[in-house]
């Protein structure tokens, strides 16, 4: 099958799998352990400061000498740091998402790294594209965390995206078994970024209670909510609960940036606050009922891939 060459060709690994760079989630334990076994791991520096950043690649690089990746989301003040903190540590492959992709790939490229932006429409795609990216994750507005404004669905988007652009296209939000995987492929993605399947993992630096919250979630556990200052798909609790009827109500966005307060992100998925706090998850998450470690998750995300092509075919 050709697909997994793409994706070996452009970022060096074995199986099309990448694990998100999820907040207060994807330190260097779980990338460490997803590159190990043959996926592309990457460390998300959204809740990270630039040294602690420097931190987990250094342990990154000491745990595997496969290839790993950064997430940077570029709306960050201090993105600009954390993407020299990456460079000066050796890391070559770098994920960006929440902004403009024309503010760091030139420098990027010129450092012969490869730059890979998440988008969630067609046209930020393209724009991507325009901006020297080399792929592009499209991502449904089933992936938790922060989605698109216009809401497109992943079976949707990703096989316009990939009609759209000339350059590979990895597929997202709300793929969490070897079914979306393959799914996914047939769509004419490359491979497949998936986020909340890993967050319940051994690894994954987030909250045991975080976890546990989403082995028990179900198809409607999670709503999206803040919609006027962006939107964001969280597993339902007081706080999302609350939210969500200030914006029915007629909420202004200064009234919801009141009610999300500071570092609510914090005080759900690494805190453990599992009421008053943000809980970033997927629709996959009703798929989820285990706690395994990432290495036997990955290769076994790719078993039960394999199984469903051969029946296709």
């Amino acid at each position: 099958m050709p697909l997994p060459s793409v994706i070996e060709q452009l970022l060096g690994i074995k199986i099309p799998i990448i694990q998100a760079g999820m907040v207060w989630t994807s330190g260097w334990k779980l990338a460490a352990a997803v590159s190990n076994a043959g996926g592309l791991g990457l460390i998300g520096s959204g809740s990270m400061k630039p040294e602690l950043l420097r931190e987990h690649i250094r342990k990154l690089h000491n745990a595997s000498n496969k290839t790993f990746g950064v997430n940077v989301p570029l709306l960050r003040g201090d993105s600009e740091q954390l993407i020299a903190t990456a460079l000066e540590e050796g890391v070559r492959v770098f994920f960006t998402s929440a902004g403009n992709p024309k503010t760091f790939t030139g420098l990027l490229k010129s450092k012969e790294c490869i730059v890979v932006h998440v988008v969630p429409s067609v046209k930020f795609a393209q724009k991507a594209e325009a901006a020297g990216v080399d792929a592009v994750v499209a991502e449904g507005v089933e992936a938790g965390g922060h989605n698109g404004a216009d809401e497109i669905g992943t079976l949707p988007l990703i096989p316009q995206v990939v009609d759209a652009v000339h350059i590979p296209v990895i597929a997202a939000g709300g793929i969490a078994d070897g079914r979306g995987i393959a799914a996914a492929l047939c769509l004419g993605a490359v491979g497949v970024q998936i986020g909340t399947r890993f967050a319940a993992t051994q690894e994954a630096s987030c909250h045991p209670d975080f976890k546990q919250a989403i082995l028990n979630a179900e198809d409607n556990s999670t709503l999206l909510t803040l919609r006027k200052i962006g939107n964001a798909r969280v597993i339902r609790n007081e706080w999302a609960t609350r939210a969500l009827e200030a914006e029915c109500n007629g909420a202004s966005p200064e009234e919801l940036r009141a009610l999300l307060g500071e570092k609510r992100e914090r005080l759900g998925m690494f805190d453990g606050e599992m009421n008053e706090g943000q809980l970033e998850a997927g629709q996959g998450a009703g798929l989820i009922n285990d706690l395994p470690n990432a290495f036997e998750l990955t290769q076994r995300l790719w078993a039960e891939t394999l199984v469903v092509l051969k029946s296709l075919s």
